[in-house]
């Protein structure tokens, strides 16, 4: 089964690349207010039952993929 993580800093975060990011849009002339990267991470779980391999994937998310002192995570089936 697969799924995307798809993790983003927290609000409250600094997030030097999305400004980074965000200044070269204003440059090149779009008006943008904000923003902000992250990343999306694809996972493929060697599991038959759905709830299992989610439960499975969120603890990824937890333990590895995402740090939850600055970054949000959200699962989603594939």
């Amino acid at each position: 089964m697969k799924f995307s993580v798809e993790i983003m800093p927290r609000p409250e975060a600094l997030d030097p690349q999305g400004r980074a990011v965000q200044g070269s849009l204003q440059r090149l002339g779009f008006t943008v207010e904000d923003c902000r990267v992250g990343k999306v991470v694809i996972v493929d779980v060697k599991e038959e039952n759905k709830t299992k391999a989610l439960e499975q994937v969120h603890q990824m998310a937890e333990k590895i993929l995402a740090n939850p002192l600055i970054e949000t995570f959200e699962v989603k089936a594939l």
